[in-house]
């Protein structure tokens, strides 16, 4: 690149990387016969149901840009969905996005100017630490227990001393699989109560928490005002590439964050909201479905690692596991190097997720049982070779 284009870049955007989640799925077609475990894409047909209202959709001609936030029906489906979880939004306060992406990004322009601070836990999905250093935002991390729970202690000490604007939380979470327990959801409620600080809690994979009960710090009504919540449909009805998420805030924080998601996308594609909307009307069984099988992969890979020798949490929620391999005595990224090339199995380090997540690496399970079986027994002897 020449001085007068590499001078013409963002220096915040010149300051990001692209996410070592994708850098590792890259890797996979250098090597032929490598299988990747490194995307969070279920492996299900998106449901028939889903498919037919697509199409019904565009044989009615309804193609045509829907309101700014997104289509009646669907935004008062996810009303209703949310409110079984305990979780109360009404269709005025929620936004269809093109996917969780746009809605995390519109929040942090809404919310982020340069300098302010906001808080992500480590490990975590990295494009949190990215859209706010996009913004010139600071990022402050917190870091997590050994069962990737909150340490309260730690997140009291810095909402003391450093008072960030913002907080984001991530369960369940990519990539630990950890759920946020009742306990620890009255605990951060309580805490939060004493801040003025905005809540942004990306609750993505909430159709996939293995536990019977669900928590969300949105349930409580007394600061529903300042908690924002991400959700959105890839994962639930494995519809990754139709791209489409929401958005729910009180009605002084979802007008500012409109005025983004206008002048950015001015609406989601109208034909996916369709088929989203059918999915929450008659899809339900299918996302059980599609849980009750993560759960058996879940269960696999779990005793699988932990009798190959690996120290790890079992996963509540999600479809990843995020063992350790600190008695390997090499990186992340040296780890998952190695195995891909000598064993041809894709996984992505730790590092990828913050600094919270060196000596870790995330093995997705959103792969069919064949091939989960495959890679953990490549796994497997490579471990005994090492």
């Amino acid at each position: 690149m020449n001085t007068l284009l590499k001078n013409s870049i963002s220096e915040n955007v010149k300051g990001i990387e692209i996410s070592g989640i994708r850098q590792f799925y890259n890797k996979v077609a250098l090597y032929p016969g490598a299988i990747s475990l490194t995307l969070g894409q279920p492996d299900f047909n998106v449901p028939e149901k889903i498919k037919i209202a697509m199409t019904k959709a565009i044989e009615q001609n309804k193609t045509t840009y829907t309101q700014n936030a997104g289509i009646l029906e669907l935004r008062t489906e996810i009303s209703n969905y949310l409110g079984n979880l305990n979780i109360s939004y009404n269709p005025e306060e929620i936004c269809i996005t093109v996917g969780g992406s746009e809605a995390l990004m519109d929040t942090f322009t809404a919310l982020v100017n340069p300098g302010d601070k906001v808080l992500i836990p480590t490990p975590a999905y990295p494009a949190y630490k990215s859209c706010v250093k996009i913004l010139g935002g600071s990022v402050i991390n917190y870091n997590l227990k050994e069962d990737f729970s909150i340490d309260f202690d730690e997140l009291k000490k810095i909402l003391e001393n450093e008072k960030p604007k913002i907080i984001v939380l991530s369960y369940p979470s990519n990539p630990t699989g950890a759920i946020l327990s009742q306990k620890d959801n009255k605990k951060l409620f309580n805490l939060l109560c004493k801040y003025n600080i905005i809540v942004v809690s990306d609750e993505m994979y909430a159709c996939l928490c293995f536990k019977e009960n669900y928590y969300s710090i949105a349930q409580y009504e007394k600061i529903r005002n300042k908690v924002i919540l991400i959700g959105g449909f890839s994962k639930m009805f494995s519809m990754t590439g139709l791209r489409v998420g929401y958005v729910c805030a009180h009605p002084s924080i979802m007008d500012e964050i409109m005025k983004v998601h206008q002048y950015n996308v001015s609406c989601a594609p109208s034909i996916a909201q369709w088929g989203a909307c059918e999915g929450l009307i008659s899809c339900m069984k299918d996302v059980d479905y599609m849980k009750n099988e993560f759960m058996k992969r879940r269960d696999y890979i779990y005793n699988k690692l932990k009798s190959i020798g690996f120290d790890t949490n079992l996963p509540e929620g999600a479809f990843y596991i995020f063992p350790s391999i600190k008695n390997f005595s090499i990186s992340s990224e040296e780890f998952c190097e190695k195995l891909l090339k000598e064993a041809g199995v894709a996984i992505v380090p730790g590092s990828a997720f913050g600094s919270g997540g060196e000596g870790y690496v995330r093995i997705s399970y959103a792969y069919s049982m064949d091939k989960l079986k495959l890679c953990m027994d490549k796994l497997e002897q490579w471990v005994n070779s090492f």
